[in-house]
């Protein structure tokens, strides 16, 4: 008797219980229903010899996510949103497949991505290709721009760029040259690379500026990334007698070029390289010999800008990554983070989710205070290019 009354009771609280969920569980299907699912795809280097470049990345999306947990709110309705993020492993082969893969096979509405010309220039011409709205950082404006065949007066359809461009770099440069007595003879270590090839160029990379400010550079032609052996480019450089070196190199080709440099005697009073000295594990490879070596910096906890998305300032978003992870701060926090923002902005300006060309021209729209500066289109230098401070920094 007393089991038969337990099941009794039992069945009474199953039914009660399922009565007083009914109607939560059909709420929150109802409002999913009404909102369709936002899809942002995002590509960087996470692996192979930029990886530095994409460190910082999983934890960027990590705090997107949270934040993104009740939904993008656009014109009072909420939206799922779903980030998809690719590992481009440093290839620029790579890096157009899973842009394709994006665009194809995720069905993205957007696309982000950053990370040197390797990862920009491939994505970017496949979200041209198939007509989707991209945005992309960390790369010099020109070897974006020009490398990809844009044309001033033309521009492009669907791709936008936020960075500083060479002329910045090298005004970053030789000020800082400019304070230190030298023969003004420069050494030019550039590699068969995106990069590498924008800046050796005649014309729109270093050695026309160079020569009106005073200087002479002595390049010695490409070189293959990930060489073993630079002494053809040390002995050039020491019969030069290049008192200042220069270039744009990735992190493991540096280490070794600096390792080769100090053991055949060549030792410049200057070395401002990009690429190499950005990151501080990088740095910390080449140990001692590093002190003084100098870079561009185009992000750091003294930058005295804010998230649009949370309101925290440089500051405190490089100190919660520091806690976070126990790695030092790293410059590209920055711009991941404002990707994001200028993604998520003109997402939520757009004035219809299902067309692509809609969220295009919200992009192109874009008038937004960020945590690497402000950024709009439609100042120049080209119709696709947004600019960003860059100063100097020395170890």
């Amino acid at each position: 008797m007393q089991k038969k009354d337990y099941n009794a009771h039992r069945r009474q609280l199953i039914q009660a219980g399922a009565a007083t969920l009914a109607v939560p569980f059909i709420n929150i299907k109802s409002a999913f229903a009404q909102s369709r699912k936002i899809k942002i795809g995002y590509v960087s280097p996470e692996t192979g010899p930029l990886a530095p470049f994409g460190e910082a990345d999983k934890y960027v999306i990590g705090g997107i996510r949270d934040l993104l947990k009740a939904g993008l709110s656009i014109g009072g309705k909420s939206y799922p949103v779903e980030i998809v993020s690719k590992d481009s492993q440093s290839n620029p082969n790579r890096a157009g497949e899973v842009a394709a893969d994006l665009i194809l096979k995720d069905k993205v509405d957007l696309i982000l991505a950053g990370g040197t010309p390797e990862t920009t220039n491939p994505v970017s011409d496949q979200c041209e290709l198939n007509e989707i709205p991209c945005v992309t950082s960390v790369c010099p404006w020109q070897p974006w721009f020009f490398g990809r065949g844009g044309k001033p007066d033309a521009g492009f359809n669907w791709t936008y760029h936020f960075f500083w461009g060479l002329e910045d770099i090298i005004a970053v440069f030789t000020n800082m040259w400019d304070s230190v007595p030298t023969n003004k003879q420069v050494g030019g270590l550039f590699p068969n690379d995106g990069d590498g090839n924008a800046w050796g160029d005649p014309e729109r990379g270093f050695p026309k500026p160079l020569k009106e400010k005073g200087y002479t550079l002595n390049d010695p032609g490409r070189y293959q990334n990930l060489t073993q052996d630079f002494s053809a480019q040390i002995a050039a450089f020491k019969k030069a007698n290049a008192q200042v070196l220069t270039g744009v190199v990735i992190p493991p080709d540096f280490k070794t070029f600096w390792t080769q440099a100090a053991q055949q005697g060549y030792k410049p009073k200057i070395a401002s390289v990009g690429k190499a000295l950005l990151f501080p594990a990088a740095v910390e490879a080449i140990g001692d010999s590093a002190a003084g070596l100098s870079t561009e910096v185009w992000w750091s906890p003294s930058h005295p800008f804010k998230s649009s998305l949370t309101g925290a300032s440089a500051q405190q978003v490089a100190e919660a990554y520091e806690k976070a992870t126990g790695k030092q701060w790293t410059q590209p926090i920055g711009f991941a983070h404002a990707l994001f923002e200028v993604g998520l902005d003109a997402l939520k300006r757009s004035k219809s989710l299902d067309d692509k060309a809609a969220i295009r021209d919200a992009i192109v729209a874009t008038n937004l205070n960020t945590i690497v500066g402000p950024i709009a289109w439609g100042k120049g230098p080209v119709k696709n290019v947004a600019k960003t401070p860059l100063v100097g920094g020395q170890w």
